[in-house]
């Protein structure tokens, strides 16, 4: 195993666990316990059952618009967000004919995805990483371990070769979109190599310094990051929030960019029935904005969290999904992944 990124206390703790024993360990007791609301407990279990019944029962996949491999694994994240491995839990068949999928999906030069298929593909690359990545540790199979392994070896190289000069990634490698760079698929590549990183796969601390360094030169004057590196100057507050998030995951709390940016999160998004939906993509928007404010901690988590679940659980279908931009399939599993951060399962995830 390689030697992961220092964390804060009970992380290092985790990361020091035996492969299996994630599981049986003190993630079933979380660092910060939910006030346990009937109303948040009954819409994940709706929200769950559904992404579970609408597996592809052939394939194991999950798909919305022409983008399968980022479906299934964020569904797949959100299963595992509520403690079940792929051999424990009500989930364990689903998550393991999700990893299943995805490994089919994994291409010799170490791409998760279809290039032929997916002018995107970027995005279902980071979050290949980050659900294969957090499933790793849980993983008894040995085979299959292997063959996780070996597939997130070859995705972190295929990532690191994608990376822009500037520092981040576009929606395609670098070579295939000339070197373009955008926001929203830097967040996704960064957060799967630290996913990666953690659980013992060799990650060269370049590629994440290069991405800090972009996050803080597409950083504005009032504290908001912009779309691209190409287009500074115009502050974009999903992107903000989810480059916080990924500053987070890179082990950044305390640079000077961090307390700026977070002063403009707070001021544009902290509201969560409020204006942000003008910016588009509001389930986006908060998937990473409350990792940020989870962070935080219990005073500054706990209202928040009352306010953005209590919103969640009333917008819920009887059907036990939720309806929005992309897909129901997506904005289901950006849900679940929000009301679950309390359980504490995934290091990913963790303060």
């Amino acid at each position: 195993m390689t030697k992961r990124f220092s964390r804060r206390s009970v992380l290092k703790s985790l990361a020091a666990l035996p492969v299996g024993a994630l599981a049986a360990s003190s993630l079933d007791t979380p660092v910060f316990a939910a006030k346990k609301d009937p109303r948040w407990e009954k819409a994940i279990k709706r929200g769950l059952d559904w992404v579970a019944r609408t597996q592809s029962p052939i394939r194991g996949n999950w798909t919305a618009g022409n983008y399968p491999t980022a479906m299934t694994a964020l569904a797949g994240v959100s299963l595992i967000c509520s403690g079940a491995t792929t051999t424990q839990g009500p989930y364990a068949k689903n998550i393991r004919r999700a990893v299943d999928y995805l490994l089919t999906k994994c291409r010799s030069n170490g791409l998760i995805g279809d290039p032929q298929s997916d002018n995107r593909y970027t995005y279902g690359h980071g979050f290949s990483m980050l659900f294969l990545s957090q499933v790793l540790g849980e993983e008894q199979d040995e085979e299959t371990r292997e063959l996780v392994i070996e597939a997130l070896t070859k995705a972190v190289d295929f990532s690191c070769k994608a990376q822009t000069k500037s520092g981040g990634w576009g929606y395609v490698s670098a070579k295939d979109g000339n070197d373009f760079d955008e926001g929203s698929t830097t967040i996704t590549q960064v957060q799967g190599l630290r996913g990666c990183r953690n659980a013992g796969i060799p990650v060269p601390a370049e590629a994440i310094e290069k991405a800090k360094q972009y996050i803080y030169k597409c950083k504005n004057q009032d504290g908001g990051i912009s779309y691209s590196s190409r287009n500074r100057g115009s502050s974009r507050p999903a992107i903000t929030a989810a480059a916080m998030a990924t500053l987070y995951n890179a082990g950044d709390y305390d640079s000077e960019h961090v307390p700026q940016m977070l002063e403009y999160c707070k001021k544009t998004l902290h509201q969560v029935s409020g204006g942000a939906r003008s910016y588009g993509h509001w389930h986006y928007t908060y998937l990473y904005y409350s990792q940020v404010v989870y962070r935080q901690g219990r005073k500054e988590w706990n209202p928040y969290r009352d306010k953005l679940y209590d919103k969640i659980v009333n917008e819920q279908n009887d059907e036990g999904y939720w309806t929005g931009n992309i897909g129901p399939i997506y904005v289901t599993a950006c849900n679940l992944v929000m009301m679950q951060l309390d359980k504490g399962f995934l290091p990913i995830y963790q303060r």
